[in-house]
């Protein structure tokens, strides 16, 4: 490793979010073992904390509830944070959430996250309408109330013990704006909109309140990340994803997670490969040595207090490579932030 790199290495926190890309042709049950596996894994890696997506109605990502996969996980791990990034407020009762959540702090103190996030989590404007009974979207005003009905059922109801810690999800300057006015900590979703990052972490910091919550702002960026021995192998790997993104880039959120070898046979028109060539230069893709400028370098842009990476490889043992990889290369010793 070039010695840059080794004097650059990262001292904040790492952490993973898991979104449970489903695989062609598998089932379910084949996911579900799988996340249980990386769960496992993680741990063992050091990592600080793991979250879990909120989705629906999508071939390319599992319709499981994070509030159940963050319950498994946390039986048969001991040591990592665990939780949402997030659920989705909107679609869920928050007395509901509440008690979901400080149950499970209450049974696994101090390793508890509450994520909370405001979109669908769907394409599919009847899925939308029936995780919300029938109602349209959610406006600014319905979404702030639910938000602050869940922390104040979580102090007020939910009496269980410890609470756990909640995050407010950003993928804009709006949602920065609700983070800095609750006073909660923000994870923004840089592999999502990162044209908005700068702009809205200025907006978080600036406007910021410190709460019973968070007593000053504090950041967490989550980061599309691909990581293998060469570029070649990362561009592979990060190939059936390219080819989700560019049915999303058409609004369509019902195209299957391919293999590798059906991604490589894809064909993008010259403006989905102009939009995803833009996209990845602000992610973290590539060698060991690449994705570890790419991650100090967002760290130094951003001020970011912790890094979320997302890793939507198609095989477990390639995705947890490439998580073992960012260990050995990018992360400082567990012991550092812990």
């Amino acid at each position: 490793m070039d010695d840059s790199y080794t004097d650059r290495m990262i001292t904040v926190p790492l952490s993973a979010l898991e979104v449970a890309m489903v695989q062609a042709g598998a089932r379910a049950a084949d996911t579900l073992r799988d996340t249980t596996e990386f769960a496992l894994r993680l741990e063992d890696l050091g990592y600080l904390r793991l979250w879990y997506a909120e989705h629906h109605h999508s071939p390319a990502i599992g319709a499981f509830p994070p509030v159940v996969l963050t319950a498994h996980a946390a039986a048969l791990t001991s040591s990592i944070r665990l939780g949402s990034g997030g659920v989705l407020a909107p679609n869920h009762a928050p007395i509901m959430l509440a008690e979901q959540f400080g149950t499970l702090s209450a049974l696994h103190a101090g390793r508890i996250d509450l994520g909370m996030g405001r979109g669908p989590g769907t394409f599919d404007d009847s899925t939308a309408r029936a995780l919300r009974r029938g109602a349209g979207p959610t406006t600014d005003v319905e979404y702030r109330d639910d938000v602050s009905s869940t922390l104040g059922f979580l102090v007020d109801e939910v009496a269980l013990g410890p609470l756990p810690e909640p995050w407010l999800l950003s993928s804009s300057t709006a949602g920065a704006a609700l983070a800095a006015e609750l006073g909660l900590p923000i994870a923004f979703a840089h592999h999502i909109r990162p044209d908005n990052t700068l702009a809205a972490l200025s907006h978080y910091r600036e406007r910021f309140s410190p709460s019973r919550w968070c007593e000053r702002p504090r950041v967490l960026i989550c980061v599309e990340t691909v990581c293998a021995e060469t570029q070649e192998e990362a561009a592979r790997l990060a190939g059936p994803m390219d080819v989700v993104k560019a049915g999303l880039l058409k609004g369509r959120g019902d195209i299957p997670f391919p293999t590798p070898e059906e991604a490589a046979t894809h064909s993008f028109t010259a403006e989905e490969a102009q939009a995803l060539t833009a996209f990845r230069a602000q992610q973290a893709h590539g060698s060991p040595e690449t994705v570890a400028k790419h991650l100090t370098d967002l760290v130094d842009l951003t001020g970011a207090d912790e890094l979320m990476l997302v890793t939507p490889i198609y095989a477990l043992a390639d995705r947890l490579r490439s998580y073992e990889l960012v260990r050995q290369h990018v992360m400082m010793p567990t012991a550092s932030w812990q």
